[in-house]
């Protein structure tokens, strides 16, 4: 397993970035919140992931940066459990929302419930979708 974050997993587009706050699907784990738009991406991209960390909250960018940090390695850590659960590609947007300075420890905690949270939303849709084609 590759427990790495390489250039062409980032967030970038700003077309989809677009799709992501204007079609995109939210999950929730407070204080972290995850944006969600699936099939905006080409064929051998199987996930994009952008991070941000609110101005309102964090007023100096080192403070900002520090939290972006720290997402980027818990993503990087956890990917896993995304990518062993999807079956379409998938462009995310991770967020921190709150003014509290959590540890690593805890936000990593959460990144996991937050992506377990997601595939079983994720995969009882699918499954149910796959059901209803079958019955037509």
């Amino acid at each position: 397993m590759s427990f790495n974050y390489p250039k062409n997993e980032k967030l970038k587009s700003k077309i989809t970035i677009g799709l992501l706050f204007s079609e995109g699907k939210s999950v929730s784990k407070y204080p972290l919140r995850l944006v969600y738009h699936s099939g905006s991406l080409s064929e051998n991209e199987k996930i994009k992931m952008g991070v941000s960390v609110s101005k309102k909250y964090f007023k100096k960018a080192v403070d900002r940066n520090r939290f972006k940090r720290i997402l980027r390695e818990t993503y990087r850590l956890n990917k896993h459990i995304l990518l062993d659960n999807l079956d379409k590609p998938y462009a995310f947007m991770f967020f921190y929302q709150t003014k509290e300075r959590l540890s690593y420890e805890e936000i990593n905690t959460k990144t996991i419930q937050l992506f377990e949270k997601f595939v079983a939303q994720n995969t009882s849709k699918e499954s149910s979708e796959k059901k209803d084609d079958s019955l037509k």
